[in-house]
């Protein structure tokens, strides 16, 4: 069974993300990610698959987080202060997109180097658009993420552009195959940044992360 956040946790995920939040830096390498002790949150995922929209979402934000139509437009790790309590980090799709090659490899790598190195990374939230489900390359890297003992937690995106039926399939499928992941957090959230779906219950689960209130 999924471990419930306390009663109290839906209260303070409200306050954490509705208070101050302030873009911190893009690091476009390794050696300009922020040298920072706050616990910290990933959101990583394939290139369009709503990324800066769920963090805009999250903070009651619109522009927070820039977010394009076009694949790849995120080209480096974007850090978020959340109170001082929490540092969220939007990161540069994988997989397809409108950028040549060599900066896509680039990207890809930068990715990694950070998921794998993030000593005060506390969870990584993965995304997968719900109209798609989990494709070759969000296999990839799961896989990573269970060979480094990062733990991890799929969300899924777009769900207002889903039937509830396909939603249904989509969701068992995709709890189906994280239960064979050992970094993979059992609790699966449906999102939709248009309709706000799903968010309150993503920011109480995140809120649990946090620093404690001071």
């Amino acid at each position: 069974m999924p471990e419930l956040a306390p009663p109290d946790a839906a209260v303070d995920g409200r306050r954490l993300f509705g208070g101050e939040c302030t873009f911190v830096l893009g690091a476009a390498d390794l050696a300009q990610v922020p040298d920072s002790t706050l616990p910290e949150i990933a959101f990583a995922g394939r290139s369009n698959v709503g990324k800066s929209s769920l963090v805009n979402a999250l903070t009651g934000r619109k522009t927070l987080a820039r977010t394009s139509v076009t694949p790849g437009r995120t080209q480096q790790l974007n850090f978020f202060d959340i109170g001082s309590r929490l540092m969220l980090a939007d990161l540069p799709g994988y997989g397809y997109a409108r950028a040549p090659k060599k900066e896509v490899d680039a990207w890809t790598r930068l990715v990694k180097a950070y998921l794998m190195g993030r000593p005060q990374l506390r969870r990584v939230c993965v995304l997968i658009d719900s109209r798609h489900g989990l494709k070759a390359n969000d296999r990839e890297v799961m896989k990573d993420l269970d060979d480094a003992a990062v733990n991890y937690q799929l969300i899924l995106t777009k769900a207002d552009k889903v039937k509830p039926g396909p939603l249904a399939k989509t969701l068992e499928a995709v709890k189906k195959e994280a239960a064979t992941h050992p970094a993979a957090y059992p609790e699966i959230v449906v999102t939709s940044s248009a309709k706000g779906t799903g968010v309150a219950d993503l920011q109480a689960a995140l809120s649990q992360l946090a620093l404690p209130p001071g």
